[in-house]
């Protein structure tokens, strides 16, 4: 050990190096903005294909006559409360309470829980009256387009739940808040998505 620390001492300047952490500032912010926008590419091709494939029943049901629109507005209305409830909890984050931080992240939860469940509900009533997503493009498109976003929330979800285990166990640790943002980031942009699908998928499907 003490020969180790001598020739340590003894080194030229030349011949000395240091290893110390490059971790840029704000740097895993910065990634993960690279990844929102990969994913902004994804869909941007889902709504393409959708845009020209909406119109195509091949002889089979419209959207007109397939969309529940009651079901439609209150999936919404559960997924915009999520957003609300996350922001609460980034709120009380940043109060450094974690108790309130995990009971609204918890409310989050259960409101994606809740779509996840209409979402599903809609593509087993669908598939039950035979406009599966191979009965024409406009449905392949549909089930693509709003099936890629319902994997998205439930990944969401997923990651939700880790985190709750992480604050529960470690507190709101710097490393915890960082990892809070980047799921508010991906949360809120899975609402704008959403408000798309509504938008340009059953609002307009619905038109004669």
């Amino acid at each position: 050990m003490s020969e180790a620390i001598t020739s340590t001492a003894g080194a030229t300047p030349s011949s000395r190096y240091f290893v110390r952490e490059h971790h840029p500032e704000n740097g895993t912010l910065l990634g993960f903005w690279i990844y929102l926008m990969s994913d902004c590419l994804i869909f941007a091709c889902l709504f393409a294909t959708y845009a020209v494939l909406g119109r195509n029943y091949a002889g089979g049901p419209t959207g007109a006559e397939l969309f529940d629109l009651p079901l439609v507005a209150l999936n919404t209305a559960l997924l915009l409360f999520s957003s609300i409830t996350y922001g609460f909890a980034m709120l009380a984050m940043q109060a450094k309470n974690q108790r309130s931080t995990l009971i609204w992240l918890a409310i989050t939860g259960l409101f994606g829980l809740g779509f996840i469940y209409f979402e599903l509900y809609e593509f087993a009533h669908l598939i039950h009256e035979g406009a599966g997503p191979a009965r024409s493009g406009f449905l392949t498109s549909f089930f693509a387009l709003v099936g890629t976003h319902g994997l998205h929330v439930s990944f969401g979800i997923i990651w939700l739940v880790v985190l709750m285990f992480q604050v529960k166990r470690h507190g709101l640790t710097p490393e915890n808040g960082r990892r809070l943002m980047c799921l508010s980031m991906f949360w809120h942009f899975l609402d704008v998505v959403w408000i798309g699908v509504f938008t340009f998928v059953y609002l307009m499907g619905v038109l004669p």
